[in-house]
C-alpha cells in the first residue's frame, strides 16, 4: 500500500532500548548467524523476486532465507548473494519424488544443480509438514523414500557434503497434552515411519526441524499465559520436575529433545523451521504482539543460553515466520495464517523485528508499482435484499480474513464489511471492471474507504514473468508424473526385450 495509507509502527517493547545497543556493539548483529526468514509464494499479488532481494532481503542483512517451493525467479535473484537458501518441496511432490529416482534426480538438476555455483545453498526441506495430524496417511508412505531419492540425486551431483536433506515437523507430530516436555512423544501414528525418517536423519548427519506454531498453542492452551509465549519475565514459570519453563519456545524445544530421546536419537541436532506471530486475523494478532514475540524471541537466542535440557545449546537455526504476507495460504487454522507477514505484502514493514539489520530499522521494498487509487464498494443505492449471495462470492474467492472476529475491520459492520469484500475480489482481479459487477451492487470509487485500522488494500502490479512463473508450477507437477509414467513403460519394454 502506498506510504500514506500505512498504518504506523508500534513503538519498541519493553526493554529493547536496554538489550539492542549491547548486542549491537557485539561483533556480529544478534543471533545473525542463526536466524533466518520464511519466504513464501502463496499470495495473488507477489512482490517481483528480484525487488524482495535487493529491496528485503539485502538491505536488511538477512543471513539466510527459507524458500516455500522451488522458484526459479527466486532462484536466480539470490544468485551471488551469499544468503544461505533452503529450498522446500510441497507435499503434493511426494509421491511423484518417492516413486522414481530418475524424477528425483531431474528435480536437483532443475533446481539446485543448475544454481549451485551461484547460490549457497544450505537445505532441501522435503515437505510441508507432512505429518500434520490432519493429513492423516496421506503422505506418511512418501516422506522418507522421496527424501532419500532427493538425498541420492545430491550425491550423483557432488552435492551431498554441500547440502542437507531435513523434513519439516509439525508441532502435532509429538503428543503433549500436559505441556510439559518431559511428557513428549511421537504420535503412535507415525511411529514407524518417524523411526525411519530420524534414521536417515542420524545416517546423514541432519538435522531435525521441527515448525512451531504459538499462536495456534496459545489459542489452544487457555490456562497459560500471553507472558509465556512473548518472552515476558514470569514470577510463576511452568514447572517441569527440576526444570522451570518461563517461555513457550524452551518448553517446546525440550519436548522435541524428549521425543528424540525417547526415540531412541537424544544427540540429535535440531533446526526450527517456523515461528512467528500474526498481526491480523484473530484476537490478540496484532503488529505490537507480534514485534513483542518477534523481539522476545530473536534476543532470547541471541543469548545462545539453550533450554534446561539442553544448557549452552541452543537450536542451530531457526526461521521466522514470514517475510510476507500471503493472502492465498490455507485457512484451516484460521484467518491469521494469512497476516504472519514481518511485512506486508507489498514490502512494507509492519513492526521493528531484527531480521539480521540489528537495531536499525528496517528498510521497505522501494519503487512499488500500485495499481490507480480505485476501490470497489457497495452501492448503497442499490436493493440490497440480495446482497448476502455476492458478499460470500467474494470472500469465497478473494481474503476476508481481516473480516474475522478480533481482526483490524471486524468492527465494518454492515454494509462496510461488504465493500471490504468486494474490494478485495476486485484488487485481486487487477481492478477490472467485471470484477466490481457483483450482479449491479458494486461500485468503483476513487475515494479510499479505508477506516481507522482497517485499510482496504491496493493491488500491485506483478511481472508477466513472475505470472508466467506459477502457471508453468502448475503445470510442471502433471508433467513430471508423464514423465514418470514414460520412464516405466520404457523400462519394462527394455525388460521384455532382454
Amino acid at each position: 500500500m502506498p506510504s500514506n495509507r500505512r498504518r504506523p509502527l508500534p513503538p519498541f517493547a519493553p526493554g529493547l532500548l536496554l538489550v539492542l545497543p549491547l548486542l549491537a556493539a557485539a561483533a556480529a548483529p544478534p543471533a545473525a548467524s542463526a536466524v533466518g526468514v520464511n519466504w513464501g509464494f502463496a499470495s495473488s499479488h507477489p512482490l517481483p523476486a528480484a525487488q524482495v532481494v535487493q529491496g528485503l532481503l539485502l538491505p536488511n542483512s538477512v543471513p539466510r532465507v527459507r524458500l516455500a517451493a522451488a522458484s526459479s525467479d527466486a532462484l536466480a535473484a539470490l544468485a551471488g548473494t551469499g544468503v544461505a537458501v533452503t529450498v522446500g518441496v510441497p507435499d503434493a511432490l511426494l509421491r511423484p519424488l518417492a516413486s522414481s529416482t530418475k524424477a528425483a534426480a531431474a528435480w536437483v538438476h532443475d533446481n539446485i544443480t543448475r544454481y549451485a555455483s551461484s547460490v549457497r545453498f544450505e537445505y532441501i526441506a522435503v515437505g510441508d509438514e507432512p505429518f500434520r495430524l490432519s493429513h492423516g496417511q496421506h503422505f506418511q508412505p512418501f516422506v522418507v523414500p522421496a527424501a532419500a531419492n532427493i538425498k541420492k540425486a545430491l550425491t550423483a551431483a557432488k552435492l551431498s557434503t554441500k547440502i542437507k536433506v531435513v523434513v519439516p515437523c509439525s508441532a502435532d507430530t509429538y503428543q503433549n497434552a500436559s505441556m510439559l516436555p518431559s511428557k513428549a512423544s511421537f504420535r503412535p501414528d507415525v511411529n514407524k515411519t518417524m523411526g525411519e525418517l530420524l534414521s536417515f536423519l542420524s545416517n546423514n548427519s541432519s538435522p531435525f526441524m521441527v515448525e512451531l506454531d504459538p499462536f495456534l498453542s496459545f489459542q489452544q492452551h487457555k490456562n497459560l499465559s500471553l507472558d509465556y509465549y512473548l518472552f515476558q519475565l514470569m514470577s510463576h514459570p511452568v514447572k517441569d520436575g527440576q526444570n522451570k519453563y518461563d517461555n513457550y519456545f524452551d518448553a517446546s524445544i525440550d519436548a522435541v529433545v524428549t521425543a528424540l530421546t525417547n526415540a531412541g536419537f537424544s544427540d540429535m541436532d535440531v533446526i526450527v523451521g517456523r515461528a512467528g506471530w500474526p498481526t491480523d486475523g484473530a484476537v490478540n494478532a496484532t503488529p505490537a504482539i507480534a514485534q513483542s514475540f518477534m523481539t522476545g524471541l530473536v534476543n532470547h537466542l541471541a543469548k545462545k543460553s539453550g533450554t534446561p535440557l539442553r544448557p549452552k545449546v541452543p537450536p542451530v537455526e531457526t526461521y521466522l515466520f514470514s517475510l510476507l504476507d500471503e493472502d492465498q495460504r490455507n485457512t484451516a487454522s484460521g484467518g491469521y495464517e494469512r497476516h504472519h507477514g514481518i511485512f506486508t505484502f507489498d514490502g512494507q514493514a509492519k513492526y521493528y523485528a531484527n531480521i539480521g539489520q540489528g537495531p536499525k530499522s528496517l528498510k521497505n521494498a522501494p519503487d512499488v508499482g500500485y495499481f490507480p487509487s480505485k476501490w470497489c464498494v457497495i452501492d448503497n443505492n442499490k436493493d440490497l435484499s440480495n446482497v448476502s449471495a455476492s458478499f460470500s462470492a467474494a470472500c469465497s474467492n478473494g481474503d476476508c480474513s481481516a473480516l474475522s472476529p478480533g481482526a483490524s475491520c471486524s468492527g465494518l459492520g454492515w454494509p462496510g464489511n461488504v465493500s471490504y469484500a468486494f474490494n478485495n475480489y476486485y484488487q485481486q482481479h487487477d481492478q477490472s471492471e467485471d470484477s466490481c459487477n457483483f450482479n449491479g451492487l458494486g461500485l468503483i470509487t476513487t475515494v479510499d474507504p479505508s477506516v481507522d485500522d482497517c485499510l482496504f488494500p491496493l493491488a500491485i502490479r506483478t511481472s508477466a514473468a513472475a505470472s508466467l512463473h506459477l502457471t508453468l508450477a502448475m503445470f510442471r507437477l502433471p508433467v513430471l508424473w508423464v514423465c514418470i509414467f514414460f520412464l516405466f513403460i520404457v523400462d519394462v519394454a527394455a525388460y521384455l526385450c532382454i
